[in-house]
């Protein structure tokens, strides 16, 4: 018994001088973990007023309404007029830069620098918008739900420009426009080439505007030390823990698989249903899709935003990014908690459409279910198919790869063409953290991987939450502050590379 008592002791010496270790270890780890921390202090946003002219420029624009899914060929479309628009409100930009139209409304620019032999710069944007739910335009200045001003009316009120396109992505565009049409009002020169792409169907794919600028550029040999696009935003201090103000930067985008299912089953009359027909069979599917998730991991853009944003975190949250060795599991559960932070961290599954019978007296013989994923880097959609097959095994079903997208690569965040984003962004935004980041929806920016290793998808405003729930919704409007800023953030972009 004695001797019992002294194993039993030991052991427990044992375990607590372990756990002792094991705990000094992870304060240690805390203390003397190498998060990346922000220079200077963290100060207010510099106050960017815009100028009239620039304000009038955009407003016009966005009363221009090219809608994405109204595209046509005739010559008084919308997207013909906001093609024509430009060169009246930039005439020095159409006179001193080479323009170029590919496909018809792809619409492209090059101002030399003074030093071809280094590779060139691409500034990206697009120019269609999304459709405003219950919009007629037959009455334009009719009053909608939801919205201050008119979608279409470029109102400016309140210090801000209304309507839709204001932050996607007319916005953007014209401030870049806006800061090469003032660089050139200076004399100014580049040092290296700069291109402009602006793209006309990024809202329904890109694939009759930026890509086949993309291709173009591939044809013609041209690489790009650095390409820019729409994706990430500045944040506020105190979002999602985070205590300075934090500009989330693209390095890569996830990728997307849509899914049909189609289950077979007993169709017939409903007055004799059979045990299982095929939409209950459908719906089994549907609840093992939605329980039986692809598996969350941390990815490279996620690991380096932990990596810089951590240091400005609590203690608990520093203490499981410097021992993720130990602690992963519960902080990818910490992740997983909100829907806005799993899909960082899984690819995500969305049952999205269902279809069974047309009648209400009618068993359908199949069942139709709808899946959208969106892959995280590291995933492939053959993952996704064979994940869908695994769970449909045992079921009669057809599985069939409606539209697929390997996510994008992942963009360096340790070369000049990022550090160029921090320097931009320094003297409007003092003290803010600059930080790799995985950017959840779509954008035109992957399709111009082929002439680019840094690609980079960020838009330089500061948009708080309420803000950012007005993209693609109601009452979608830029402050003059956002819009002002983001013309200097690009003219110290352009001014400043080197």
């Amino acid at each position: 018994m004695k001797k019992e008592k002294k194993i039993i002791w030991l052991l427990t010496g044992i375990a607590a001088v372990s756990l002792l270790v094991l705990c000094t270890v992870v304060i240690v780890r805390t203390a003397t973990y190498p998060f990346i921390r922000t220079t200077g202090p963290d100060g207010p946003p510099r106050s960017v007023e815009p100028s009239a002219q620039a304000v009038e420029r955009l407003a016009g624009g966005i009363r221009i309404q090219t809608v994405s899914d109204a595209i046509d060929r005739t010559d008084d479309n919308p997207f013909q007029a906001f093609k024509a628009y430009l060169p009246q409100a930039y005439p020095a930009i159409y006179s001193q830069l080479d323009t170029l139209t590919i496909n018809e409304y792809g619409l492209v620019f090059r101002w030399p620098g003074k030093n071809p032999a280094l590779p060139p710069i691409l500034l990206c944007s697009h120019y269609d918008v999304v459709p405003v739910l219950n919009y007629d335009p037959s009455a334009p200045d009719a009053p909608l739900p939801g919205w201050d001003y008119p979608p279409f009316s470029g109102a400016v009120a309140d210090g801000r420009i209304y309507g839709r396109g204001t932050l996607d992505m007319k916005g953007m565009l014209f401030s870049i426009l806006e800061a090469t049409d003032s660089l050139l009002a200076e004399g100014f020169r580049p040092e290296r080439d700069v291109w402009i792409a602006l793209g006309f169907d990024e809202e329904t794919g890109g694939t009759q505007g930026a890509l086949k600028i993309a291709r173009y550029f591939e044809e013609q040999g041209i690489a790009f030390d650095a390409v820019y696009d729409e994706g990430g935003i500045i944040i506020a201090p105190g979002l999602g823990g985070i205590q300075r103000t934090a500009a989330l930067v693209g390095t890569a985008e996830k990728g997307f698989s849509t899914i049909r299912i189609t289950v077979r089953g007993t169709g017939g009359h409903s007055s004799m249903p059979p045990e299982k027909g095929s939409l209950v069979l459908a719906a089994e599917i549907i609840e093992m899709l939605n329980q039986e998730r692809m598996p969350a991991f941390l990815t490279a853009p996620v690991i380096a935003f932990l990596d810089r944003i951590g240091g400005s975190m609590g203690v608990a949250q520093r203490t499981a990014i410097a021992n993720r060795w130990l602690l992963e599991s519960p902080l990818l559960r910490s992740f997983e908690s909100n829907p806005a932070t799993n899909a960082l961290v899984r690819t995500t599954t969305a049952i999205t459409m269902a279809r069974g019978s047309d009648a209400a007296n009618v068993l359908a013989s199949e069942a139709e279910v709808t899946v959208n994923f969106r892959l995280l880097p590291g995933n492939t959609t053959a993952q996704v198919k064979r994940h869908v097959e695994n769970i449909c095994n045992g079921y009669d079903v057809r599985i069939e790869e409606l539209s697929t997208r390997e996510p994008s690569q992942i963009s360096p965040d340790d070369v000049h063409a990022f550090e160029m984003i921090r320097t931009s962004l320094a003297g409007l935004y003092p003290g803010t953290i600059v930080t790799p980041y995985l950017t959840l929806g779509g954008t035109d920016a992957y399709k111009y991987e082929a002439v680019s290793p840094n690609v980079y998808r960020f838009m330089p405003v500061l948009l708080t939450e309420q803000e950012q729930g007005t993209i693609h919704n109601e009452n979608e409007s830029i402050s003059l502050e956002n819009y002002g800023r983001m013309i200097a953030y690009f003219r110290d972009l352009i001014r400043n590379y080197r």
